[in-house]
């Protein structure tokens, strides 16, 4: 006989607040905090953690909203959850800060739902590996040139990272000097550059051939610009490929970019696209059109969910999150010759959650 499970009994919600440890911005915006809403669910006596990187108002959401929705539910029902979830924010409107909410708690959903079980995460997803490539990321615009080199090489260096990533765009007069110290720096590891949509179309093709050896070229227009994206895929360089995706919030968006012919490599964020259930839809997507899907920042939640995603290529080891995460979480990855491995003997995400630590943060 099938051993009973406790409904979902409790649902909490927090901000908490990080300053950036210097200033940073990219080819659009400027930035000197980040803001995670954390989510916890219980049900009898475990629990489960999710969040997402967004604004306090995705906490209200999953107090006012979601907590209703699932509260009473069995955590083994998550695809009428997430249905649910997404109906519930309908006139509110589905994409942006409501996604954000939807996929915190679907990830603490499914946190929980693998601690009943017993099981890591991405045993209980079903893995399609047992590791996961990393690439840095960070190298923001507003670096001198030497911290810029300084955090490219000590990805390579020090964590074995085969690739790394830097911003541009926000002074295009210097992006070529930018690149140039940068290659210098990080020897024979591959370098993306991301634009974060901040060049026009005429830009973006200059600085495609401007940037010959570069690996990939993430958002040189705007990632709604698909005819744009599109445009630049078919006239930059063969070995240059073209990324976009990180703002996507639904299937929806995943099928048009990849349909367009838009990007040779999908990104896709749990903490944004529907939590985990969101990842593996975007993740399917990717694979029936035969290109490799990557995993935006985040990598703690993200490490599981990539063991199982089909075609992945990496995951983003974002400057800002890894500090976050390794600061406030017990059992947060850590890289070893350039990859991250789920903790198979912790069930879960593998993730504990450090309360007196994460104190100072709340928002």
């Amino acid at each position: 006989m099938a051993r009973a499970v406790a409904p979902i009994d409790r649902i909490t919600v927090q901000s908490l607040r990080f300053p950036t440890d210097a200033p940073e911005a990219d080819g659009t915006i400027a930035w000197d905090h980040t803001t995670m809403v954390l989510v916890e669910i219980t049900a009898g006596a475990a629990s489960g953690i999710g969040y997402t990187y967004a604004s306090d108002a995705a906490a209200q959401i999953v107090q006012n909203v979601l907590a209703d929705i699932v509260r009473g539910r069995s955590v083994f029902d998550i695809p009428a959850l997430w249905a649910a979830m997404v109906a519930a924010v309908r006139n509110m409107g589905w994409r942006g800060v409501c996604a954000n909410a939807v996929s915190a708690v679907d990830v603490a959903l499914w946190d929980l739902k693998a601690k009943l079980l017993g099981l890591p995460l991405f045993e209980v997803l079903g893995a399609a590996r047992r590791e996961v490539p990393i690439y840095g990321s960070g190298g923001f615009t507003t670096y001198s040139l030497d911290r810029l080199q300084k955090q490219l090489a000590g990805w390579v260096e020090n964590d074995g990272c085969r690739w790394v990533k830097m911003k541009v765009g926000s002074e295009p007069d210097k992006d070529l000097q930018r690149v140039d110290a940068a290659r210098r720096a990080i020897g024979k590891a591959t370098l993306l550059v991301d634009a974060n949509g901040a060049y026009d179309r005429k830009q973006a093709l200059a600085f495609a051939e401007k940037f010959s050896g570069i690996g990939w070229f993430e958002e040189p227009v705007s990632s709604d610009d698909l005819e744009g994206l599109k445009l630049i895929r078919d006239r930059a360089p063969a070995t240059m490929e073209i990324a976009a995706g990180e703002y996507g919030y639904d299937p929806f968006y995943f099928r048009r970019m990849v349909a367009a012919g838009a990007v040779d490599v999908l990104q896709a964020d749990a903490t944004r696209c529907g939590g985990i259930t969101g990842f593996l839809k975007a993740a399917a997507i990717a694979d029936s059109f035969s290109i490799p899907i990557s995993a935006h920042t985040a990598p703690a939640l993200h490490l599981h969910v990539c063991c199982a995603a089909p075609r992945l290529r990496h995951l983003e080891w974002f400057h800002d999150h890894v500090r976050i995460e390794q600061a406030i979480f017990e059992g947060a990855p850590v890289p070893r010759d350039g990859i991250i491995k789920p903790d198979q003997a912790r069930p879960g995400l593998g993730l504990v959650f450090k309360r007196k630590d994460a104190e100072r943060h709340a928002a």
